[in-house]
């Protein structure tokens, strides 16, 4: 999500368990994008195979041609599109290869007609809340399998295969009945953000329990503060909260009792229960932002950043999304998701994975080129200037250069996914059903708008899980 990034991206997927690499100095988010909605790589003068092939070697594998054209199309969210140009211009210079860059957060709008019409970028950052969804885009036949790509050379060990150069886990959120359709760039992390230096004021310690975490929204609320900022209009956000307590109270097998689209993932789940209930009881002792609902995520973000609130929900794309907005000395921090009493994992336990999914069209004007693109973006060179430019991390393992600066919340982010070990979950449903998704999010936009309680939230939600589960497809993707 940065600007608009994830809602959804972002989303963004992952697996059970990432095994945590002790490089993971730098923690990435998702919400860029790299767009482009002229002709020149998927136009007519280059759908023809022939005139986008050119000679394969070891430093060229896939045989990128020298002087043909690369559409690009990126989110342009919260790590903005600077990265993608710093690319391409490297792309340039070392391949002759020249690009077309789109930057936009209108993925539907500007792409939908291109894929339908046969003629798609050739290679696309799928994000924010107006991206395509992949499993759409994959049932369509409009996705090429990434596996060519994955197996190809690394860049900086040719005797390892690419996917072996990569923090285990990330590429889970790609997967589609069993194949890697889409690349998952950005490592990033998700819970709660707050400012050091407004806790400093304040004397208030960091929550580890949800009652700790309520109290301080309840001193907040009395010196005239909101408790907890969420972007209203995307309430993707929101259920970061909602989803990591789910998975924090009964463990993963709550969270992949909703992944496996269980007759009991909400409706008679103890834990789905009591989340919505605790976050249901912001809403109701007044602790959200005031105006909060109707806000979009920049909107209640900039409040946050003025003040306004102490707590907001989000991944670790909002730093660099809030960059313009934030105080100098607004000690922007990350914080894991309290603890229900009872739950099962511990309060170091993160949501944390990939996300930031990049996509190659099968209908590419020049595949050459784009699948030599991605194998480059999984270089340590791109990888650190992706950190450079963005703030964030990839999922390259030790994939940027130590001499590389990070902003508070970052390190705050590296820090918290360092305690965090191994403990670490991440939901796939968004990625395998966006419809199931979207019906979840709405169910939580009625709820924080006070328009339906926790038990009809627990019922829609079971609904739309229900529902999903009659679509046949749906069989082929399981978690264990």
């Amino acid at each position: 999500m940065g600007s608009t990034a994830h809602h959804g991206a972002e989303g963004v997927g992952r697996r059970d368990l990432i095994k945590r690499s002790a490089a993971l100095g730098l923690v990435a988010a998702p919400g860029m994008g790299l767009l482009s909605a002229c002709a020149s790589g998927g136009g007519s003068d280059e759908t023809d195979e022939g005139n986008t092939k050119g000679k394969a070697s070891k430093d060229n594998p896939f045989g990128a041609k020298k002087g043909s054209k690369l559409d690009v199309v990126v989110f342009k969210g919260g790590y903005g599109d600077d990265y993608a140009k710093a690319w391409e211009a490297d792309f340039g210079k070392k391949l002759g290869i020249t690009s077309t860059h789109t930057g936009t957060q209108e993925i539907t709008g500007k792409l939908q007609p291109r894929f339908n019409a046969g003629n798609p970028p050739d290679i696309v950052d799928d994000s924010g809340a107006q991206k395509i969804n992949v499993d759409v885009l994959y049932k369509n036949g409009q996705l090429l399998d990434l596996a060519e790509v994955l197996d190809a050379p690394s860049v900086d060990d040719p005797a390892k295969k690419v996917r072996d150069t990569l923090i285990p886990g990330t590429l889970d959120p790609g997967l589609q009945e069993g194949k890697i359709v889409a690349l998952n760039y950005i490592y990033t992390v998700w819970g709660l953000w707050y400012s050091g230096k407004l806790f400093k004021e304040k004397g208030w310690a960091e929550p580890k329990t949800w009652d700790d975490f309520l109290a301080i929204c309840k001193d907040a609320k009395s010196q005239g503060i909101g408790g907890l900022a969420h972007q209203g209009k995307y309430p993707y956000y929101i259920n970061v909260a909602i989803m990591d307590l789910i998975a924090k109270k009964g463990g993963l097998d709550a969270m992949k009792a909703i992944d496996n689209l269980d007759p009991k993932a909400f409706v008679g789940s103890a834990a789905a229960q009591e989340a919505i209930e605790a976050v249901y009881e912001v809403v109701e002792k007044g602790y959200l932002m005031p105006g909060t609902n109707g806000l979009t995520h920049t909107e209640s973000q900039a409040r946050w950043n003025q003040y306004k609130a102490v707590f907001i929900t989000s991944g670790s794309w909002l730093e660099n999304e809030q960059l313009k907005q934030t105080p100098t000395d607004f000690d922007m921090k990350f914080l894991p998701m309290p603890l229900l009493s009872g739950s099962k994992l511990p309060f170091e336990a993160i949501r944390a994975g990939s996300g930031e999914p990049f996509v190659i069209p099968a209908k590419a004007g020049n595949l050459p080129a784009a699948k030599e693109f991605m194998r480059r973006m999984l270089s340590k060179e791109w990888s650190t200037l992706f950190a450079k430019q963005a703030n964030s991390l990839t999922i390259l393992k030790d994939g940027v250069d130590p001499s590389v600066r990070l902003r508070p919340g970052t390190q705050s982010t590296v820090e918290a996914s360092k305690a965090a070990g191994d403990n670490t979950f991440r939901y796939l449903y968004t990625e395998w059903y966006g419809e199931m998704g979207t019906a979840i999010e709405a169910a939580s936009n009625e709820l924080m708008a006070k328009r339906i309680q926790p038990k009809e939230w627990l019922k829609r939600c079971q609904a739309a899980v229900d529902k999903q589960a009659k679509d046949p497809a749906s069989k082929k993707n399981h978690r264990d």
